[in-house]
């Protein structure tokens, strides 16, 4: 079982949410999305990439007579295989709105998902927008930004901290709808009692320290609460950016 809180804050800055947080139960499906693009496009990217993924989520739910576009992994899970082909899906959907429309054109938007079936968990990244864990005392970040400065890090296998001043650190590799093709790495694990998720957007992560993050959730017991005073630290001590956080917790 799941207990989820979910909030959304367009920041101290900016006038446009171009964020996007979906919690759909009866799928098991968590998604935070960070659009970018002008004339509002980083809104539209974020929300059609949303209801992509859902949208063929749900058809696929009982695996039955549907078909695999990109073929599938067999490999992989039946629910790897699902989230891998929405994003896909997704990521065609918005490269091909932002070639037909002048107005979106160059439009995209970072996406984190995750599907839930029992203590299951499977879950991919494309971007910058992040999913953690908090088990016991220890926070983890489990997806990777598909960003430069991570390329930079594993290059010179140096800390993240000698790249916090980097003039190319808000550079991201990949994002959903910025070419033809995308792909994501999938992972799978199994929760355990007591288990809490946090998907969230840069302007969560990018606002907060690590440390901040953790002393927060572990301070409040309550998701509700610890969702709006994570929001609320991350606009008062950044607010540069929108701010979207899902926080999930597990029990079984």
């Amino acid at each position: 079982m799941l207990t989820v809180a979910a909030r959304t804050h367009p920041g101290a800055v900016r006038a446009i949410n171009e964020d996007a947080v979906l919690w759909d139960p009866a799928l098991g499906l968590m998604l935070v999305a960070d659009g970018m693009g002008g004339h509002n496009a980083g809104e539209v990217a974020s929300h059609l990439a949303v209801d992509t993924v859902q949208g063929f989520l749900k058809m696929s739910a009982d695996g039955d007579d549907f078909t695999w576009p990109f073929g599938v992994n067999p490999q992989w899970s039946f629910a790897a295989n699902r989230l891998l082909t929405a994003l896909k899906i997704a990521n065609r959907r918005v490269y091909r709105e932002s070639e037909v429309n002048a107005d979106y054109t160059g439009m995209g938007t970072t996406v984190v998902a995750a599907l839930v079936d029992g203590a299951n968990l499977t879950f991919a990244s494309i971007g910058d927008s992040r999913m953690y864990s908090l088990r016991a005392s220890e926070l983890e970040q489990l997806t990777t930004d598909d960003s430069w400065v991570v390329m930079l890090q594993k290059e010179s296998g140096r800390d993240a901290r000698a790249f916090e001043r980097h003039p190319m650190r808000h550079v991201l590799t990949s994002v959903v709808g910025a070419r033809p093709e995308v792909d994501a790495a999938v992972q799978e694990l199994e929760m355990v009692n007591g288990q809490t998720l946090m998907l969230c957007t840069d302007g969560l992560h990018g606002g907060l320290p690590d440390r901040a993050i953790q002393s927060i959730l572990q301070a409040e017991s309550d998701l509700e609460r610890a969702a709006d005073k994570l929001v609320e630290a991350a606009v008062n001590r950044d607010g540069s950016d929108n701010v979207t956080i899902l926080l999930a917790r597990y029990s079984g």
